[in-house]
């Protein structure tokens, strides 16, 4: 097994970032809209996010999302353009409470029904199927990424350290196919942000040779640690796969290694190509960052949490594409993929 060197990226211009991703801006007509219905899913008196009926709930709730956030939904679905995110702006997070403190405990997720909760959910079912990991935080739907006490170095949600760029659980045959990341509170120090490099973009600085050997099964994938330990070895794989003129992407740079040295060389210039072509987006209270996990990878900036209830705060949901791909991986049919 060959390990690569990895240096700390820096962060790009945000104003350059932004120009490079799809955004779409929430008016304030629609915010309420998004907010009203929302409420249909929210509180105490609603089936629980983890039970088969909320998610059924809020699968006819998105269909009546506003028009043009469908529309746009829709285009994102149909090609991800050439950076392969899209960032929604102006979506509601609290039903005019205060936010609560940030939560700061290992393996954080969301249970009761919020307006955060159900606006991701509801975007994200109009991209595909909700889904989750039993072995990740033990298969809720919507999960809260914050940092926690004693994770700083951590290479997974609950760290603070520069989070490498990845694609999510890359060693899985069934990753997710969209990654949304909803921002409910910033990092107060500023310095947190989502950096996010297509292969589209990265593609065209590689040479065909380093092309061809990331194309070959030269390469073995760990789990995150958010997955704990896996039985048996991960397998062999290529990190290009598809039509290389327009290839996917399997490759977590903290958890992928080389098998020889021509792998290993090849990897390096993947990573430099990423991070030359990288966006990194300072996401604002009620931004939803959705990435395109088959071309996209994401990472994040290092940043100080400071562990008073302010740190920084998102939820996250998986979508699938085809759930028929995973049915041998998901016991009973329902979300979670065993």
């Amino acid at each position: 097994m060959h390990q690569i060197q990895l240096p700390e990226f820096a962060a790009p211009d945000t104003s350059a970032a932004l120009e490079s991703v799809v955004i779409h801006d929430i008016t304030a007509e629609e915010r309420a809209e998004i907010a009203a219905l929302a409420g249909t899913l929210t509180g105490t008196r609603h089936p629980l996010i983890d039970t088969p009926e909320w998610p059924s709930a809020a699968m006819d709730a998105s269909a009546l999302l506003p028009r043009t956030l469908l529309r746009a939904l829709r285009a994102f679905r149909h090609d991800p353009g050439p950076q392969g995110a899209l960032l929604l702006r102006g979506l509601p997070v609290t039903d005019g409470e205060q936010l609560p403190p940030t939560p700061g405990v290992p393996n954080s997720v969301e249970r009761v029904p919020t307006t955060a909760a159900a606006v991701i959910a509801s975007v994200m079912l109009q991209l595909g199927e909700v889904i989750a990991f039993r072995n990740e935080k033990d298969g809720h739907l919507v999960q809260n990424v914050v940092p926690v006490p004693g994770h700083e170095i951590s290479q997974s949600n609950a760290g603070s350290v520069l989070l490498e760029l990845h694609i999510e659980n890359a060693f899985h045959d069934n990753r997710p196919d969209y990654v949304g990341l909803l921002s409910l509170r910033e990092d107060p120090t500023g310095d947190a942000r989502l950096c996010t490099s297509s292969i589209r973009q990265a593609l065209p600085l590689l040479d065909a040779s380093v092309i061809q050997v990331l194309a070959e099964p030269r390469f073995r994938t760990d789990p995150p640690p958010s997955f704990g330990a896996q039985e048996g070895a991960p397998s062999m794989h290529p990190i290009l796969q598809g039509d290389l003129a327009d290839p996917n992407a399997v490759v977590d740079f903290a958890a992928t290694h080389p098998q020889d040295d021509a792998a290993k060389f090849a990897m390096a210039a993947l990573r430099d190509a990423f991070v030359a072509t990288m966006s990194a987006h300072r996401l604002q209270v009620g931004d939803l960052a959705v990435v395109d996990n088959r071309v996209t990878v994401h990472g994040r900036t290092s940043f100080t949490p400071r562990y008073d209830g302010n740190d920084r705060w998102m939820e996250r949901v998986y979508a699938h594409l085809d759930n028929r791909r995973s049915r041998a991986d998901r016991p009973g049919g329902g979300r979670v993929l065993g």
